[in-house]
């Protein structure tokens, strides 16, 4: 379907809803994961995911095709979530720190979420990282996206990005490793 995107004004309305529906059902679980793994929040993700498919049904008469589907709906997927979390950041909250606090208090009442203790405490982990450093180390832990995948969705280079996931490791690794000495 990437290769053929770029045609997507060409195509009557019908097929144009059908080719959509076929983008949703490919790409809606791996876009609600790496929403969820920034917002932590199931019924947040599903919001932020809904407006990820509006944004891009709105502009897919504007796509070029000049990046593969997946990249354009993945950069959709991150801009939504960091002003999701800007605008509750704004709203809400007045330091960062009360931020991830409500984010994991919201993951620990969350029905959705499944994990044991360990997953638990490497989600507090990842909660201390800058919103940067937390997207770059979900991406390339979680999602297992290359670097330069990353660079096309985040227009980042890839030495950057390099740099951003060692330093989020290194944090995470001495975070866990202070949690444990406790």
């Amino acid at each position: 379907m990437d290769t053929a995107s770029n045609t997507f004004h060409l195509l009557t309305e019908k097929d144009k809803k059908d080719a959509f529906s076929g983008l949703v059902r490919s790409y809606q679980e791996r876009l609600y994961w790496h929403i969820r793994k920034m917002v932590l929040s199931h019924d947040d993700t599903n919001d932020i995911l809904q407006d990820v498919f509006m944004k891009a049904w709105n502009g897919l008469d504007s796509f070029r095709g000049e990046s593969q589907v997946s990249t354009w709906l993945y950069r959709i997927a991150t801009n939504e979530t960091l002003t999701f979390l800007a605008n509750k950041r704004m709203k809400n909250i007045n330091s960062l720190d009360e931020v991830e606090d409500i984010l994991l208090q919201n993951l620990q009442a969350d029905s959705y979420f499944n994990g044991d203790e360990a997953q638990l405490q490497l989600q507090k982990a990842i909660l201390i990282l800058p919103e940067k450093q937390r997207l770059v180390f979900n991406m390339r832990f979680y999602e297992d996206l290359s670097y330069d995948e990353m660079s096309e969705v985040l227009g980042t280079s890839v030495g950057a990005l390099k740099a951003s996931y060692h330093h989020a490791t290194k944090k995470i690794e001495h975070f866990l490793t202070e949690e444990n000495d406790d």
